[in-house]
């Protein structure tokens, strides 16, 4: 196989890395500008 899914995988544990980070204490605003900061 050519290719790989290690980049799409990489991204999608950095978001639930920050996910689990804000987990009870964040709205999504704030959410959302933690993921575009981290991407």
């Amino acid at each position: 196989m050519p290719w790989s899914s290690g980049q799409a995988e990489g991204q999608v544990n950095k978001l639930k890395l920050i996910k689990r980070q804000m987990y009870g204490r964040a709205n999504f605003d704030l959410l959302r500008r933690r993921v575009l900061l981290a991407a």
